[in-house]
């Protein structure tokens, strides 16, 4: 009987792998749709006659099917991320910058004027910054819908008068369409862009209809800097050794996550982290939102989908959809200030 349970282990183990490599096949085979699809058969069709001789006794068969996923898994881990592909016009460019003295200046800054989700006026700029006016940063999510999964971004602003988000995101090809299952699949290289927030905020409010809210960060100068240079770093390193995108482990929530931890956060994992439209929730627990409110009150005065569209492309944009948001709603830029009761990581210690 114990024989019996270890043959019927082990095998499931060879289905659910099998099963994996059907998906990676889908996901990552070069070819036509009717090529993969021709090769899925046939590996499906391969993989259950071996483990059906396989559960009968024929160790031969469980033999040549382990041997079937090692070649897989070898072709599996060959494969390597790339910059050399035909890139959507959205993420072409990767940003990439340094900092000279109190100067950032950042290269390839995304400033599209949408007409269609997939068409628009493309302007990558060049754009300096004096990190000594540095002095808010503001986390903004956006959902469209499918439960547990959202959008989030990093906005960082200088005295309220100019603001640049970082957006982690999948690097598609021309004309290919986002998949959280591809995500798992070396489907998409990744990206960190650097844009106006017109750009990223306007093309989610208005042009894709989804529901942005804006939350102030509760940080320091000295932790809004480091965060910021680690966004720079990180691209910096990105662009030289291209990686890929993982629908868990390097995506747009984790990767923020780490470069916190990064610069001295004392940050607990969360499973919101990978719920990515509970990062509100994650933020507030840890006191990086702006104090005083409950949860319920931030997300309900941070919409600014409505806002974004009203203010279209106007030049002072950034400033119409933080109206009444809170840490936005106050007087003068001292009062803006979260203070000196914020620690440097912008969390409780």
């Amino acid at each position: 009987m114990f024989q019996v349970l270890v043959v019927l282990i082990i095998h499931a183990v060879l289905v659910m792998a099998a099963v994996w490599g059907a998906a990676a096949l889908w996901f990552r085979l070069p070819g036509t749709l009717t090529q993969r699809r021709l090769a899925i058969a046939c590996w499906s069709l391969a993989a259950l006659a071996l483990v059906l001789l396989g559960v009968q006794g024929h160790w031969l068969a469980t033999g040549l099917l382990v041997l079937m996923m090692a070649a897989l898994l070898t072709w599996w881990f060959r494969l390597q991320p790339t910059h050399d592909r035909p890139w959507s016009g959205d993420v072409a460019y990767l940003a990439t910058g340094e900092v000279q003295g109190n100067r950032l200046t950042l290269h390839h800054v995304r400033d599209f004027d949408w007409r269609t989700r997939d068409e628009a006026d493309e302007h990558w700029n060049e754009r300096s910054y004096d990190l000594d006016r540095l002095d808010s940063a503001d986390m903004i999510v956006s959902s469209w819908g499918r439960p547990g999964v959202a959008h989030v971004m990093i906005s960082f602003g200088f005295e309220g008068e100019r603001f640049v988000l970082f957006s982690v995101e999948v690097r598609r090809l021309k004309g290919e369409r986002f998949s959280e299952i591809g995500g798992f699949f070396r489907q998409y290289e990744l990206a960190i862009v650097a844009t106006e927030e017109r750009d990223a905020v306007g093309l989610r409010a208005e042009v894709r209809g989804e529901r942005v809210s804006l939350f102030r960060l509760r940080m320091s100068r000295k932790a809004m800097r480091s965060l910021l240079l680690a966004y720079v770093d990180e691209a910096n390193a990105l662009a030289e050794s291209p990686r890929f995108y993982n629908t868990v482990t390097a995506n747009c929530s984790t990767l923020i996550f780490d470069m916190a931890r990064g610069i001295g956060a004392r940050l607990p994992f969360d499973y919101r982290l990978l719920v990515t439209d509970r990062l509100p929730g994650y933020a507030f627990k840890v006191g990086g939102l702006w104090p005083g409110l409950s949860l319920p009150e931030l997300e309900d005065k941070g919409r600014i989908d409505e806002k974004a569209r009203q203010a279209h492309r106007a030049p002072d944009f950034s400033q119409c959809i933080r109206s009444e948001v809170p840490g936005w709603d106050l007087a003068s830029p001292s009062e803006r200030s979260p203070g000196t009761k914020a620690s440097d990581t912008g969390t409780k210690q």
